[in-house]
């Protein structure tokens, strides 16, 4: 049966096993900043359950009048899907006449900007949050996702802390992006190796 393997230029270094491992019990998440008061967050949560993740096909206008009132920034003629999922909308910016497909992730721990005529497509994920895999406690670590004029993220890319894609960059399906993508780039995913036993 064929398995896929990790091409060993992926590995970018090994976890040496001296280093104390990772201890959950020791997690914090240190002076994150939620941005908003935990009934804002609470209300938020109501809002995102009944109009953005419920799969039926509600108005744009709606889901764009609803973030604003929870402080995103939404730019006119701006496409929101069913099933998108925002974490913190006050940590929202999005442009003129872009879209945002059905089942997209927003991680918006940090700051995430979509500037205008972008097209995140389905299941696409920004994420704005991970941990620090060399601390003990398995820190919390967090960075803005900037995703500039005229970009493309097609369908199930996932967009890691602290990228910016360039204005007319396109991310094909598929691709982890995990530094930044220049203006005009076209970056798609590579055929994976694969071992016949």
């Amino acid at each position: 049966m064929p398995r896929l393997l990790a091409n060993p230029e992926h590995v970018i270094d090994a976890y040496p096993s001296d280093r104390t491992p990772i201890d959950l019990s020791r997690y914090t998440s240190g002076n994150f900043d939620r941005g908003a008061s935990r009934i804002k967050e609470a209300l938020w949560v109501l809002v995102k359950c009944t109009f953005f993740l419920n799969p039926l096909p509600l108005p744009s206008g709606l889901r764009c009048r609803l973030l604003r009132l929870f402080g995103a920034t939404v730019g006119k003629g701006v496409v929101i899907r069913s099933r998108t999922n925002v974490s913190f909308p006050w940590r929202l910016s999005i442009g003129d006449h872009s879209w945002i497909g059905e089942q997209v992730e927003i991680l918006s721990l940090a700051q995430v900007r979509i500037g205008s005529h972008v097209c995140i497509s389905q299941r696409a994920y920004l994420c704005t949050g991970s941990h620090n895999f060399r601390s003990a406690g398995f820190s919390l670590v967090t960075r803005p996702i900037t995703v500039e004029d005229h970009s493309w993220v097609a369908a199930n890319a996932f967009i890691c802390p602290g990228v910016t894609i360039g204005e007319r960059s396109m991310v094909g399906a598929g691709v982890t992006v995990t530094s930044d993508v220049p203006a005009g780039v076209r970056l798609i995913a590579a055929e994976p190796r694969i071992e016949i036993n």
